[in-house]
């Protein structure tokens, strides 16, 4: 039998709830107090994550640092994230998490998420000011990537199949959604 968790009530939880969820294979954030949990990926979610990171990183700056889930995004108390990749600074790390919002979120959809990703996590981030937002659809297979720009995101690219983009931010990459899944 599992282990049975106190929630407080009468109050959002808090970074300090969320360090006592059991290490069980879910995925646990909080947005604005509330938690989100969602199950472990699929194998077509994480074989389109590998791909993507391996991009990424191969391209990745010396000053930068790319990680995937499962890592802390703690943007407040209240609001911690866990995108599927990110890319941020490593002078901005801590030991234990990202305290800030990252340069680059990604997140590759499954159907438990879709929502989560397209809007929730999508408006934390932008709030944030993290600058790039990209979502990858390893069903159809796209990508689409927001930017920051005047406070908001703004779609700047939305490729499909063996479409390509290429992209400055956060640094200079060329993505196909093909690619990405096998």
């Amino acid at each position: 039998m599992g282990t049975v968790i106190a929630l407080p009530r009468g109050r959002p939880l808090t970074r300090r709830d969320l360090d006592r969820m059991p290490d069980d294979g879910h995925r646990y954030e909080l947005v604005d107090g509330t938690l989100i949990v969602t199950p472990a990926p699929s194998p077509r979610h994480q074989a389109a994550s590998a791909a993507l990171f391996l991009l990424l990183a191969a391209n990745c700056p010396a000053e930068l640092r790319v990680l995937y889930a499962p890592l802390d995004v703690a943007i407040d108390e209240l609001t911690v994230l866990q995108p599927d990749l990110l890319v941020a600074r490593k002078s901005d790390f801590t030991a234990r998490d990202l305290p800030m919002a990252p340069l680059l979120a990604v997140e590759i959809l499954s159907p438990s998420t879709r929502r989560v990703d397209l809007h929730l996590k999508r408006a934390r981030f932008e709030a944030a000011g993290c600058p790039s937002y990209w979502v990858v659809d390893p069903d159809e297979p796209s990508v689409t990537v927001w930017q920051l720009q005047g406070g908001e995101y703004v779609e700047v690219a939305h490729v499909v199949g063996t479409e390509q983009v290429d992209l400055d931010a956060p640094y200079p990459l060329t993505i196909c959604p093909a690619d990405l899944v096998d």
